[in-house]
């Protein structure tokens, strides 16, 4: 069985490599979800998990007092404690429309998330369009090629084509 940084070498998405690294690093694989309402407990807890964490997944459409600060404060976070981030955003729209909501508007995600995540539904045109601007940015998408929910629908073919779709686009 190979390390995590042996497994890293043949990547060719540098976030995906970046991760397998920092896992061997802090000897960990451990990831929290951080699904807070507030900006003040959402940096009190990321600094408490910090030091012990590989990858914070967050939902930062529900922090209700979000601002640049918070932001500038968990990049300063990252980078004392040693985690990427995961915006855990779930882009689900044609190319051009994830495209903007991954880089514009009040979150500017592509800024401060290693990795989001985006369903398949909508086709390549979800992943060319997100790869388009976080790809020079070496981000990395995780597609959803399966749901934990009860009653989910992303099960059999659909499945196998997201399967199929990630293999295509093995560099983002």
């Amino acid at each position: 069985m190979k390390t995590y940084g042996e497994r890293a070498i043949s990547l060719p998405n540098k976030t995906a490599r970046e991760l397998l690294t920092l896992m061997e690093r802090k000897k960990s694989n451990l990831a929290v979800a951080l699904d807070v309402t507030t900006k003040q407990e959402f940096l009190d807890i990321a600094d408490k998990v910090g030091p012990y964490i590989c990858c914070l997944k967050t939902h930062i459409d529900i922090v209700e007092d979000f601002d640049q600060d918070l932001i500038d404060k968990l990049k300063k976070l990252q980078k004392k404690h040693d985690f990427i981030i995961f915006e855990d955003r779930k882009f689900a729209d044609i190319g051009n429309t994830v495209k903007h909501q991954y880089s514009k508007g009040i979150y500017k995600i592509v800024e401060w998330a290693d990795i989001v995540d985006a369903h398949a539904i909508p086709g390549d045109g979800i992943v060319t369009g997100l790869k388009e601007i976080g790809l020079p940015l070496n981000r990395g998408l995780l597609l959803l090629a399966e749901m934990s929910s009860k009653g989910n629908l992303a099960t059999g073919a659909y499945t196998e084509a997201t399967i199929e779709m990630a293999k295509r686009h093995k560099d983002f």
